[in-house]
């Protein structure tokens, strides 16, 4: 069986429970709170809830964000079966997850990706889904940022043709001429600044005005490379 693609809950291998801790807050919140948006994913989209970008941008579209540090495919989809959608009304649903598969081929990443979207539409029939590119990684060219450009390349094919299911190119602009990325754009080399946020994310927010203002865009009308 995919790896990617079989619910598991992130292993404690620091042991201070935090990660089921953050979940059963999660499920809290959902079921508290009203959202029109909810972000679920790994630390680039937890990191968005801590940018200038969050909180003028999405915060007021009435957005909870789901996201936890370093959780692969197979949690994510783990956390959504255990709950953390079932007490929630949104009309879109951003999705952001794959890069920390460092073990898994890109076809199993893709594969864990597509069910995440199976599992989140059983749930929600009529929930629009938005599926950021993944971003490229590490200051010098290397084999995960190779990995997850053809994540990419195969998600897009796939869901080209799901309807209610839109995959927004965010990662242009982070690859220098000679092959680098910038601290300036990435610290670390893996989480966005705050600049680069506002840059990669706006094809994102300007999807999910369209989608909460104007209803369902068309396909040809999302930001495209």
């Amino acid at each position: 069986m995919n790896p990617c693609s079989a619910a598991a809950p992130q292993q404690d291998t620091e042991g201070d429970g935090r990660w089921n801790s953050i979940h059963n807050r999660f499920l809290s919140d959902a079921k508290g709170k009203d959202a029109d948006v909810i972000f679920i994913g790994d630390s680039i989209l937890q990191a968005l809830e801590h940018t200038e970008v969050w909180n003028q941008w999405f915060a007021p579209l009435h957005c909870l964000n789901f996201s936890i540090h370093k959780d692969q495919t197979q949690n994510v989809l783990w956390r959504i079966k255990n709950g953390e959608l079932d007490h929630v009304d949104a009309r879109v649903i951003v999705l952001h997850v794959g890069t920390n598969n460092v073990d898994h081929t890109p076809e199993q990443v893709c594969e864990g990706i597509l069910e995440i979207v199976h599992t989140i539409r059983e749930k929600h029939p009529s929930v629009y889904i938005v599926l950021p590119s993944l971003l490229p990684r590490g200051q010098y060219p290397n084999v995960l940022r190779e990995k997850n450009a053809k994540i990419n390349q195969l998600l897009r094919e796939k869901v080209a043709c799901i309807n209610k299911v839109e995959m927004v190119t965010i990662d242009k602009g982070f690859i220098q001429n000679d092959g680098t990325i910038s601290h300036h754009d990435m610290h670390d080399y893996l989480i966005p600044t705050n600049a680069a946020c506002r840059k990669a994310f706006e094809p994102v927010y300007d999807l999910l005005q369209q989608i909460l203002s104007e209803g369902e865009p068309e396909k040809d009308l999302t930001p495209s490379e």
